[in-house]
C-alpha cells in the first residue's frame, strides 16, 4: 500500500502540466496554456493565471463581467479569450444519455464506515458539494480527517487515487489523527501526510484566496477531495448583526460558487462542514432535541448538492441523516468515532 500512496507525490509544475494535458485531455480539464495553439498571447494567459484561472474550462465558465475586472484585459481581449475557450470547450446542449454516460465515471469516496457509505450511495460523490452539519462533537471534523486519508486509496478500495486539499478555519486539524487512520488502512503514514495539502484560513478574504491557489495546485497534480472545516466559522465572527447580513451572504455565496466550479472543473469531491444554531421558531430542517438549524440560510442550502445532518448517539456512536439530496432518500445510518477515525457503529 505504501507504493500506492507514494505515486501521488506532486510533480514539478512543468511536468505536471504536461502529464495533465496528456492524461486528461479527453476527459478532464485542459491547462490554460493549450489556448496558445488557438492564437491567445502568453501575456494574456499569464494575467488569467494570476487571477486564479488555470484551465480552459475555468475560462469558458467565467462571466465576461468577472474577466473584465482582471487588470490588463480589455473588453475586446475578453471577447477573444472567450471565443478561443468556447472553440475547445463547447457549452451548448447535450442529451440525457450523454449526461448518464458521464455520471458513470463518478467516483464515490468511502467514509470509513460501511453503513454510512451505504447511506450515501457508496460514499462522498466526486464533482459535487456535500455539506455536513451538526453540533460540536458529532463527528464532523473526524469525518474530514478520515476522508483526507481514504481519498488516497485505490478506486477498488473506495478511494479516489488522489491527494486531499484541507482548508481549516477552526484550528482543529491534527496530523497525528491522519497517521492513525493511515495505519488502519495499511498505508504509509509519511506518504499520506505528504499527500495532504493543508492551509489555515485566518479571515474570510484569506479563505477565498486559498481557492485561487488550490486551482493552480490541482492543475499540477491529481486531487481527490477539497475539505473546508468549517465553511461558516469565520463569517460568523467577521460579519455581525443584521446590518451586515446581506454582505455576509453575498461573500459566502461567491465562496461556495467558487467551490462548486472547482468540483465541476476538476471532478473532485468537495466536502464542507457547517455549524448550527438554535431555531427559535422550531422549523429546523433536522429537528433534534434542541431544534437546530445549519448556518448560512438559503445560500448554503442551495449551494449544497447533498446535506448530511449529524447528531450524537449512545457512547461513541453518531447518527447521520440525509437532510437533502437530489437522489438519496431521507434515511439514517449510525457510525462510530475512535482513534482510527470513522468506523462502523459499535453495539
Amino acid at each position: 500500500m505504501a507504493e500506492v500512496a507514494m505515486q501521488f507525490e506532486a510533480p514539478g509544475a512543468e511536468a505536471g502540466v504536461e502529464e495533465w494535458q496528456e492524461g486528461m485531455e479527453s476527459s478532464g480539464p485542459l491547462p490554460l496554456q493549450t489556448l496558445e495553439e488557438h492564437g491567445v498571447a502568453a501575456s494574456d494567459i499569464k494575467k488569467l493565471l494570476e487571477a486564479g484561472i488555470h484551465t480552459v474550462e475555468g475560462l469558458a465558465h467565467a462571466s465576461k463581467k468577472s474577466l473584465k475586472d482582471i487588470k490588463g484585459l480589455s473588453e475586446m481581449k475578453v471577447d477573444k479569450l472567450k471565443a478561443a475557450a468556447l472553440k475547445v470547450v463547447p457549452l451548448g446542449f447535450t442529451t440525457a444519455s450523454m449526461v448518464q454516460q458521464m455520471r458513470q465515471d463518478t467516483i464515490m469516496i468511502s467514509t470509513g464506515a460501511s453503513k454510512l457509505d451505504e447511506l450515501l450511495g457508496g460514499g462522498f460523490e466526486s464533482g459535487s458539494l456535500t455539506e455536513i452539519y451538526g453540533e460540536f462533537r458529532t463527528g464532523k471534523t473526524q469525518l474530514c480527517h478520515t476522508l483526507a486519508v481514504t481519498c488516497q486509496l485505490p478506486l477498488a478500495q473506495g478511494g479516489a487515487e488522489g491527494k486531499a486539499l484541507y482548508i481549516d478555519t477552526e484550528g482543529t486539524f491534527r496530523p497525528q489523527r491522519l497517521i492513525a487512520i493511515a495505519e488502519r488502512f495499511g498505508m504509509d503514514p509519511g506518504a499520506v501526510l505528504d499527500n495532504v495539502a493543508y492551509a489555515k484560513a485566518h479571515n474570510t478574504e484569506h479563505q477565498s484566496e486559498l481557492l485561487l491557489a488550490a486551482a493552480g495546485m490541482m492543475v499540477e497534480a491529481r486531487f481527490g477531495v477539497i475539505i473546508v472545516d468549517s465553511v461558516t466559522n469565520l463569517y460568523r465572527t467577521e460579519y455581525e448583526g443584521r446590518g451586515e447580513l446581506s454582505a455576509r451572504q453575498m461573500h459566502l455565496g461567491k465562496f461556495l460558487r467558487h467551490l462548486t466550479r472547482l468540483a465541476d472543473e476538476f471532478g473532485v469531491a468537495v466536502v464542507v462542514t457547517n455549524q448550527v444554531v438554535a431555531n427559535p421558531d422550531g422549523n429546523a430542517m433536522f429537528a433534534g432535541a434542541n431544534a437546530l438549524k445549519p448556518i448560512g440560510g438559503n445560500i448554503m442550502a442551495h449551494a449544497s448538492t447533498t446535506r448530511i445532518a449529524l447528531r450524537k448517539g449512545r457512547g461513541e456512536n453518531r447518527i447521520a441523516k440525509i437532510a437533502c439530496s437530489p437522489v438519496l432518500p431521507e434515511s439514517e445510518a449510525q457510525f462510530s468515532i475512535s482513534e482510527n477515525g470513522v468506523e462502523d457503529a459499535k453495539d
